[in-house]
């Protein structure tokens, strides 16, 4: 049965959806509240029964996806260690996961990378604050690794996990951008290269 929940859930992840799509094609300032509507197949006065403003609407596009990237993330980590995998092989699990997620959310992809380099936005606390959600899930992974004497104490966590958040997204979009003849599986492979000679070259004396 559908309930009011559901409908509203189910709108909301419309309005999501186009807002994605028409920012990173025109630009923030170059869509309207309109647009949105009009390709979210809603009418106008539904965008403001579910969010006050189009920067509202946009701050939570930004929550919900980081969101999901984040789940999908933190379950690609979980399900590699509870298989006996190491915090090394989660690692690698978490960039094939975040690479999956880009390759199914390319226009919310390249927004979030475009606008993380803009200073002048009312939102950049907000985008501040996903960054550092994304980015902890690596860092916990990373020191899980060095307690488990799986990497080197030398390892410096905060910046080898923003490098390696950083090398997943800029490394999709040059891929669907500049390769797109290039598989998920090819890419995957050259990043867990990658992985395996910078923080898998930093394990541990034994």
């Amino acid at each position: 049965m559908d309930t009011s929940s559901t409908r509203r859930t189910t709108t909301r992840q419309k309005l999501y959806q186009a807002a994605v799509t028409l920012i990173a094609e025109q630009g923030f300032s170059s869509t309207t509240v309109e647009e949105i509507a009009e390709r979210a197949g809603v009418a106008k006065g539904t965008v403001y029964y579910n969010f006050r403003s189009k920067t509202e609407l946009f701050e939570e596009l930004l929550r919900h996806g980081v969101t999901l990237l984040t789940a999908e993330l933190q379950r690609a980590a979980d399900d590699t260690v509870e298989a006996g995998g190491s915090r090394v092989e989660a690692l690698d699990a978490m960039i094939r996961a975040g690479l999956t997620f880009i390759d199914r959310y390319p226009a919310f992809t390249q927004l979030y990378v475009a606008e993380l380099w803009r200073t002048n936005r009312s939102w950049r606390p907000t985008l501040m604050a996903l960054r550092q959600q994304v980015v902890a899930v690596v860092e916990t992974v990373l020191r899980d690794a060095v307690a488990k004497h799986e990497l080197s104490e030398d390892v410096d966590v905060p910046l080898t996990a923003a490098a390696l958040v950083g090398m997943v997204l800029v490394s999709a979009l040059d891929w669907q951008s500049f390769q797109p003849e290039r598989s998920l599986d090819e890419v995957h492979d050259a990043l867990a290269l990658l992985l395996q000679g910078g923080v898998g070259g930093l394990r541990a004396a034994g």
